[in-house]
């Protein structure tokens, strides 16, 4: 029995899209905080369970019999280290024998400041004594299509990244190869450090969504200080116009930076390339 944390979130539904393709669907579990929003993978027949990072008793239910559980990083930012602390305890509680974690790119020595939850988590995971694995992440190719829409009305995509390269990846190629590193054997005590075959510049990806769309959209590199005001000035939370300015700074330094070729490998494919991406957020 599997069982996936965050399973109603962008990147644990493709997980469990990518698990049924090769799983039982009564062998998988979606852990969700909201079991209502899970009613589609219920008719799937994947079990839904209800689990709360701050009701302790319900991980235990929701990790009852559980052989492996994937913990997705929660996306409460400064809460995410004690939440995964939980998890992890009641993983252990319930005898779990492999606990896979997406963390980021580089933990150990990545400039981001989001980096910092992550690299508590994995001390966690190292003096919990349960077997796990690390799937450190590289950036979502979406986090920038996302946006697509206002870059086009507005002719420019913002940032403070500078001329730094970005390996990014598609999310449904990270969703795949959580998927096949938690159905093989022998995975306790692995490091993938996972990004896309190709980086590019923010430049790039401007010069490619003007390319496909018709529309001339170009990258306006700003201060880190300017870049969280503009995200703030479109509504954005502080915290997290504060990430993704930081986030964007540190691809400048390098941090979203990688050429080890590991997820490409693991999926036995090449990684979805940027125009494909865009390709498809701009048909949406």
């Amino acid at each position: 029995m599997i069982v996936v944390t965050g399973a109603t979130g962008q990147l644990g539904r493709l997980v469990i899209q990518a698990l049924l393709k090769t799983q039982s669907a009564s062998d998988i579990v979606a852990a969700v905080r909201s079991p209502e929003k899970a009613a589609d993978l219920a008719a799937l027949g994947v079990q839904v369970r209800r689990a709360d990072y701050n009701e302790p008793a319900t991980l235990d239910s929701a990790f009852k019999g559980a052989n492996k559980l994937l913990l997705i990083s929660s996306n409460e930012l400064g809460q995410r280290a004690v939440q995964h602390r939980a998890a992890i305890d009641a993983a252990k509680r319930n005898g779990v024998q492999l606990i896979g974690y997406t963390s980021v790119l580089r933990a150990g020595t990545s400039p981001l400041g989001l980096a910092g939850e992550h690299r508590e988590t994995e001390e966690a995971l190292r003096t919990s004594g349960v077997p796990f694995v690390l799937l450190r992440n590289g950036w979502y190719t979406e986090n920038y299509t996302g946006s697509l829409a206002s870059a086009l009305e507005h002719g420019a995509i913002l940032g403070s990244a500078g001329d730094g390269k970005i390996a990014s990846a598609a999310r449904a190629d990270y969703a795949q190869a959580a998927a096949l590193v938690m159905t093989r054997d022998a995975q306790a005590g692995r490091v993938y450090e996972l990004a896309g075959d190709s980086a590019y510049t923010l430049a790039e990806l401007a010069a490619e969504v003007t390319k496909q769309s018709g529309k001339t959209v170009e990258y306006r590199n700003l201060s880190e200080a300017d870049y969280k005001a503009a995200l703030v000035g479109v509504g954005l939370p502080e915290v997290v116009a504060a990430l993704l300015s930081d986030s964007a700074t540190g691809a400048s330094k390098g941090a979203l930076f990688d050429d080890g070729h590991q997820l490409s490998q693991l999926l036995g494919r090449p990684t979805t390339p940027l125009a494909t991406v865009v390709a498809d957020a701009l048909a949406a």
